[in-house]
């Protein structure tokens, strides 16, 4: 019997395009234009380059571009909370031909920024979901730490010593590396960096012993 096989990249199209569907709908409905994008379309995200909102949202951009017949240029403005895309996003006509990533991040800076240069709830209008991803916590390979209860024993040996790395301030992997230090109780290093490659390097040189990020962009250093 013959099976077929598909690669990862090969599905990860084929779900962007079932995504790109509805959103190409929410998108022609929410500026109620039926030859909607009459132009080029900017898609700005509030990340760097090989994360997994990026690898997402360019995905979705390609499908995007071939459902409504326009482009979809990704914009990569990493910042700390996501300001500095929202603020490019606020900055453009409200026609629909500028776009960003809204995610957890943005959630986030409500919370911990005593004031942000624009009101998230009132300024923006979402339009469609793209997706949910999982979160994992890593070590590298060659590490005596193999497992989160081995990162906290020696956290709890070496207060202050020990290093986590995530993305920028504000987003959902620093977040989560804050909550993993106040609810385990144990002193180590945050360390923000501009993007996931960024990251990864950093613990592949033991710059940090652990990194918070989500599974997509991690995957092929597993």
């Amino acid at each position: 019997m013959l099976k077929n096989y598909i690669t990862r990249r090969q599905l990860s199209r084929v779900l962007a395009a079932a995504v790109a569907a509805p959103i190409a709908s929410d998108l022609q409905n929410a500026w109620g234009q039926a030859h909607y994008p009459s132009r080029p379309v900017r898609f700005i995200l509030p990340f760097g380059a090989a994360g997994v909102a990026d690898i997402t949202s360019r995905l979705a951009a390609e499908k995007l571009g071939e459902k409504l017949g326009q482009r979809f240029v990704v914009e990569n403005q990493p910042g700390p909370g996501g300001i500095a895309a929202a603020r490019a996003v606020l900055s453009q006509p409200a026609d629909g031909h500028t776009v960003g990533l809204v995610t957890n991040g943005n959630a986030i800076s409500a919370a911990i920024y005593r004031a942000l240069p624009y009101d998230p709830v009132k300024e923006f209008a979402t339009i469609s979901t793209i997706g949910a991803f999982d979160l994992v916590l890593a070590t590298n390979m060659e590490s005596e730490l193999k497992t989160l209860a081995d990162f906290l024993k020696a956290a709890r040996a070496q207060p202050g010593k020990l290093n986590v790395g995530t993305i920028n301030v504000g987003g959902t992997q620093n977040l989560a590396a804050e909550l993993l230090k106040a609810s385990a109780g144990v002193d180590f290093q945050i360390i923000p960096y501009r993007g996931t490659p960024d990251v990864i390097v950093a613990l592949l040189r033991n710059d940090v012993q652990l990194l918070a990020e989500f599974y997509a962009p991690i995957k092929p250093t597993l």
